[in-house]
């Protein structure tokens, strides 16, 4: 009898271990039940008045050997939309070794931010949105050197920003009707942005689009850490951050190359699998970890009350020694993850406090003399009067 109320007691802690973590707090951590994003970085929105909002508007172009396809962007670019007063075009090039920049003065960009070698898509975006928020930009339209978007959608794309209705909207390619795209890559695209939409608790449908207009607001605290692609990691970032998101459909250009970004079924899912478990472990260390070792937790746990049971029950240890071994790995291993998560929650206000500097300091960044301009962060700069001469 004594046994069989062991047993019995056994099974009642075991019920109520797995009703407790994994019936209530796991659902919660893994976002599995409705729960409140994480308090965003308070940055507080300018107060322009209504003629200022749309003062400039810079197309930037990251652009890497595109000297073939970049006179067909932009001679495409319009010079006039309604609602904004100026257009500036800023070319980044990003190291190139064919005559890029050259290409892109003669063909109407007013600036080329040269890298002096070839840093990446994601440095590249950046140091675009630093350039252009430095020379007074209201609104940052991103597009690319491959001429997949023409630029007449930069209208409609920019519109929910000068009516106030987003601070970040991104273009729809719409990929599951779009035949530009083969129908792999349009699997690839839906399924990534369906996990894109759920760890940024946004509703984009076309995640990865590198199509998108910021409001200066979205743009100052913009930050990545990812070297392969933006994309997604900016979408996490403004969508922890609350800010007003949008899309837009809009038409595609046929494909001239293969994108230089998706080397492969199997290339593609790794980088953007990484890229978004990153983000999302950037965001919310403390649910991560928790999570993970709160599971680990309860199946150390449930291995050592196995052990403890059968020992006062049958009496023979020896036999059940590995039992004591993998619960307490288990479970030492499930706190070393929760104390980590509690240190990531910490260093995540930590970041948060870096993006209120960071936005300060892009703030009191302003370009006085942009005619005159010759380096801009270490980079050099090239324009009508100052040409970019191959060597």
């Amino acid at each position: 009898m004594q046994a069989i109320k062991r047993i019995l007691v056994f099974r009642l802690s075991i019920s109520y271990i797995y009703h407790i973590f994994v019936v209530r707090i796991l659902p919660a951590n893994l976002g599995l039940t409705s729960t409140k994003a994480e308090n965003p970085v308070k940055i507080e929105q300018p107060q322009y008045a209504e003629s200022d909002l749309v003062k400039k508007l810079i197309i930037q172009i990251p652009a890497y050997n595109e000297a073939e396809t970049l006179p067909e962007v932009l001679d495409d670019l319009p010079r006039h939309l309604e609602g904004v007063e100026s257009i500036q075009v800023v070319v980044i090039d990003d190291g190139s070794t064919d005559n890029t920049a050259q290409v892109a003065l003669e063909h109407g960009a007013d600036f080329v931010l040269r890298h002096r070698s070839n840093r990446g898509l994601s440095k590249a975006f950046i140091s675009g949105v630093q350039f252009a928020l430095a020379l007074g930009a209201d609104i940052i339209v991103n597009t690319d050197a491959d001429h997949q978007y023409p630029g007449s959608e930069i209208q409609p794309l920019i519109q929910p920003i000068l009516e106030g209705d987003a601070d970040l909207t991104i273009g729809d390619r719409q990929t599951q009707s779009n035949r530009n795209f083969s129908p792999a890559k349009r699997w690839l695209e839906a399924r990534g942005s369906a996990i894109a939409r759920k760890v940024s608790e946004t509703d984009v449908p076309d995640a990865v689009s590198g199509f998108r207009a910021y409001s200066r607001y979205a743009a100052l605290p913009l930050q990545v850490y990812n070297p392969y692609s933006y994309t997604l990691e900016t979408l996490v970032q403004a969508g922890k951050s609350r800010m007003k998101i949008a899309h837009v459909p809009i038409q595609t250009n046929p494909q001239r190359r293969e994108s230089r970004l998706h080397r492969g079924t199997l290339n593609f899912i790794w980088r953007q699998s990484g890229a978004i478990i990153r983000s999302y472990v950037l965001y919310q260390p403390l649910r991560t970890f928790v999570s993970i070792g709160a599971l680990f937790l309860v199946l150390g746990l449930a291995l050592l009350i196995r052990f403890l049971v059968l020992y006062f029950t049958i009496n023979t240890a020896g036999r059940f020694l590995q039992s004591v071994t993998i619960g307490g790995t288990l479970t030492v291993a499930g706190i070393i993850l929760i104390i980590i998560g509690f240190i990531g929650d910490s260093i995540r206000a930590n970041r948060q406090i870096s993006e209120e500097i960071l936005v300060n300091m892009r703030n009191a960044a302003k370009i006085t003399d942009p005619d005159n301009l010759t380096e801009f962060d270490g980079h050099p700069i090239y324009t009508h009067s100052h040409p970019y001469i191959p060597s």
